[in-house]
Order: structure tokens, then C-alpha cells, then sequence
């Protein structure tokens, strides 16, 4: 798919704020609202747009305490890490899972109300597999910068 300027103006405004009305988005981007209506679907149907959230302080909603893992698999098989994929997206407490390269093979964000609480879930998702190897935590002291926005040229 081919993405213009008015394209790259919706996406921004839409990364910026998702709830910015048909109105702001038409004069931001020269477009009429009609025109922007008919892209804002098109983006949504194409996948470029891949849902719209609201951003919540994990403070006051009860999981104050931010921590990044790094987990290395024990067997690197397909299967393998389909399995522990799978067992990771059905966590609410993992924020987001990442696969990549270097001494770990997964880094994940983790959200929990205490300590204890990321001691359970450390016990679910870690020690109760046994194709994982180790785990490293470090523990987030604040948020400097959050966000999922991707930049748009």
C-alpha cells in the first residue's frame, strides 16, 4: 500500500491524539471529510492502523511496578517458541514481548501491583516452564518516555 503526505498527516495526528475528529484531520491534512473518512477506513481495513487505545498511568490503575525481562529458552525449536509466544499473550501483566537477537532470546515489559505479585507471575511464566533457561529482571525506577508511536517520514 502506497501512503501519501495526507496519508502520513492522518497517521501522525491519529498516533498523537486517535480520538483528533474527521474535521481536524480534513484541515490538517487539505483533504475534505468525506476524503478523510474514506482513508481513515482504508488504513484501519489495511492493517496500517492497527487499533486505537487509550494510555492509561499504571499507578492508578494498580500496577505501579514496571519491570524489563530478558528470558533465554533452554531449545530454540519452532515449536518452542511458539509455545512460550503463546503462554506470554495469554499473560495480562505482559505489557509487551519482543524476539530477538543476542544472549536473550525474549525481552518482555511487565506490569505488577508489588513485588509479590511479579514473584507469582515470574512463577507462571518461568520457573513452571521447563524449556526456559534463565531469566534477568531489571526493575523499571520511572518512566522517562512511553509510547508506541512509529515515525512517519
Amino acid at each position: 500500500m502506497q501512503l501519501d503526505r495526507a496519508d502520513h498527516v492522518i497517521l501522525d495526528a491519529m498516533q498523537r491524539n486517535a480520538r483528533t475528529g474527521l474535521e481536524a484531520l480534513a484541515a490538517d491534512s487539505g483533504l475534505s471529510v468525506a476524503s478523510v473518512q474514506r482513508r481513515v477506513r482504508r488504513l484501519r481495513d489495511a492493517g496500517v492502523i492497527l487499533g486505537e487505545v487509550a494510555l492509561l498511568d499504571p499507578a492508578k490503575v494498580g500496577q505501579p511496578m514496571g519491570f524489563v525481562v530478558m528470558v533465554e529458552l533452554e531449545r530454540e525449536r519452532l515449536d518452542q517458541i511458539d509455545a512460550f509466544t503463546r503462554r506470554v499473550q495469554a499473560e495480562p501483566q505482559v505489557q509487551q514481548c519482543y524476539y530477538v537477537t543476542g544472549e536473550a532470546d525474549f525481552c518482555l515489559i511487565c506490569m505488577a501491583r508489588d513485588m509479590e505479585d511479579f514473584q507469582a507471575l515470574t512463577h507462571r511464566l518461568f520457573f513452571e516452564n521447563a524449556n526456559v533457561r534463565r531469566f534477568r529482571t531489571s526493575v523499571m525506577m520511572d518512566r522517562k518516555k512511553t509510547g508506541l508511536a512509529v515515525p512517519i517520514p
